[in-house]
C-alpha cells in the first residue's frame, strides 16, 4: 500500500476536497494533471470531477462507499445528472445536515453515525449504505465522527483525544486495527489531511514524517 503527500488547489486540507471508495475518487475541477495522476496511482481507483452546489467541498458534503454516493439536498440537479452519466449510483439524504462526510463514519463492514442525526436520518444513511451493523456515538466526545477518525477495511486513524476504551471500540467495532495519528503538523481532525482506501492512502504535503509513521501503522501498511 502507498501512502503520497499531496495538496489540492494549492490547499493540504486534501480531505475536505475529496472523497474516495475503493473504486473510485470524486475530485474538484481545477485540480493538476499531476496531483490527478498520483490520486489515481496511490488510491487505484477511477478519478471523476465533481461539485456539490457550486463549491469543491465534495470530503464535507459527500458519503463515498463502493456502491454509491450519499449526497445532501443542496446538491444540484445538474451535478448529480454527472455523476450519473458515468455510471455512479447517487442517493439524497434529505437532511439539515448538509456534511454528510463528517457525520458518517464507514467501512464495509460497519457505519458509526452522529449523535446529531435523528432517528429517520440514521436509517436513510444505514439503509442507503445497505450496512447492517451500525451505532450512533461520539468520538473523543465529538458528534462530528465522519472528521474525528478515517477507517478503512483494513485500519482506522483515529483523534488524538480519542480514549484507549474509544479505540477499543473502533477497532472490534469496525474490524480493523485502529490507533490515533495527527496530520498536516499536529491538526487532530484527521479526515482534513488524511484520504485512504484498501489500497493506499494520501496525506496533505504539510504532514510531518513521524505522522506517517503513525498513519502507516494505523493503517496496516508495512
Amino acid at each position: 500500500m502507498p501512502l503520497e503527500r499531496l495538496r489540492i488547489l494549492g490547499n493540504p486540507n486534501i480531505g475536505v476536497f475529496i472523497c474516495a471508495s475503493n473504486k473510485y475518487a470524486l475530485i474538484p475541477k481545477g485540480v493538476t494533471s499531476q496531483a490527478k495522476q498520483k490520486i489515481k496511482d496511490v488510491l487505484n481507483v477511477e478519478v471523476i470531477e465533481a461539485q456539490v452546489a457550486g463549491t469543491p467541498l465534495l470530503g464535507v458534503f459527500l458519503v463515498c462507499s463502493d456502491n454509491l454516493v450519499l449526497a445532501p439536498g443542496i446538491m444540484r440537479d445538474e451535478e448529480i445528472d454527472v455523476l450519473k452519466q458515468l455510471g455512479l449510483k447517487i442517493t439524497i439524504v434529505e437532511t439539515r445536515h448538509t456534511a454528510l462526510g463528517n457525520v458518517v463514519l464507514h467501512n464495509n463492514k460497519a457505519a458509526l453515525l452522529s449523535t446529531e442525526l435523528s432517528e429517520d436520518e440514521v436509517k436513510s444513511v444505514v439503509n442507503s449504505l445497505g450496512i447492517g451493523k451500525f451505532k450512533v456515538g461520539k468520538i473523543a466526545n465529538m458528534t462530528a465522527v465522519g472528521s474525528a477518525a478515517v477507517v478503512t477495511d483494513k485500519g482506522a486513524v483515529v483523534h488524538p483525544d480519542a480514549s484507549d476504551e474509544e479505540l477499543r471500540f473502533i477497532s472490534e467495532f469496525f474490524d480493523v486495527n485502529a490507533d490515533i495519528a495527527t496530520v498536516n503538523f499536529g491538526v487532530a481532525f484527521i479526515k482534513t489531511g488524511l484520504v485512504a482506501n484498501n489500497y493506499g492512502a494520501l496525506v496533505g504535503e504539510r504532514t510531518t514524517g513521524p505522522e506517517i509513521m503513525r498513519i502507516m501503522k494505523a493503517l496496516g501498511m508495512g
